[in-house]
């Protein structure tokens, strides 16, 4: 199967994106994902992952032969540059540990050819926690989430019990007061290592199956 990565530079305007996937699905090529934002004004950013892509020159004439279309660049797909994502939420003390474990970690697996990348957000607030567990789902390429905090239930047990449902997101907590840790698949008492943890539990160069450490406390 046939992949390509590319970013198309328009004129910001109604119906571009229309237009330009219209010409896409009529060459039977899928697209597996797309974001799009506005760059200045005046000019637009389309961000295209596609697949079943048979002729790759034959396409990018046809992209710049459509109408506002300013430029195209063929480059390396965000799962080629960035990899697997790790999603740290919670408090702003207990995220920071996470993340030297974790990103300690990852250095050691994507020396050895994987890609992992570590974003965090300090929160606080039952809805503003719960909120940022649900958009883990929503965001590509997440593989794993770390609940760093004191104590979290509620709403937040709720959200983590949805994106397992839906999602395949290792989800890893501290080891802390309310119902979360019984929801996770993983609950780990000392930040760091829930950080090393988070890595391994993800990383194909790991000999680690959370799946057999499911639902055990360290």
């Amino acid at each position: 199967m046939n992949t390509i990565s590319l970013t198309i530079k328009s004129v910001e305007k109604p119906g571009v994106l229309n237009q330009i996937t219209d010409m896409i699905a009529s060459k039977h090529i899928n697209i597996t994902y797309t974001y799009l934002y506005v760059e200045k004004k005046g000019m637009g950013i389309i961000y295209l992952e596609l697949e079943n892509v048979s002729n790759i020159n034959e396409l990018i004439d046809s992209i710049n032969k459509l109408d506002y279309v300013l430029a195209v660049e063929i480059h390396p797909s965000f799962d080629d540059i960035y990899g697997k994502r790790i999603i740290i939420v919670g408090g702003g003390a207990q995220v920071s540990q996470v993340a030297m474990g974790a990103v300690s970690e990852a250095d050691r697996h994507n020396i050895r050819g994987e890609k992992i990348s570590v974003d965090t957000i300090p929160l606080v607030g039952e809805d503003e926690i719960a909120e940022a567990v649900l958009a883990a789902g929503r965001i590509p390429r997440v593989h794993a989430i770390v609940l760093a905090g004191s104590i979290m239930g509620g709403k937040i047990t709720k959200a983590i019990k949805k994106i397992k449902k839906e999602h395949d997101i290792v989800v890893i907590s501290l080891n802390m007061a309310g119902s979360v840790p019984n929801m996770a698949d993983l609950v780990i008492t000392d930040p760091i290592q829930a950080g090393v943890m988070s890595v391994m539990s993800i990383a194909d160069t790991a000999v680690f199956n959370v799946k057999k450490m499911s639902n055990m406390r360290f």
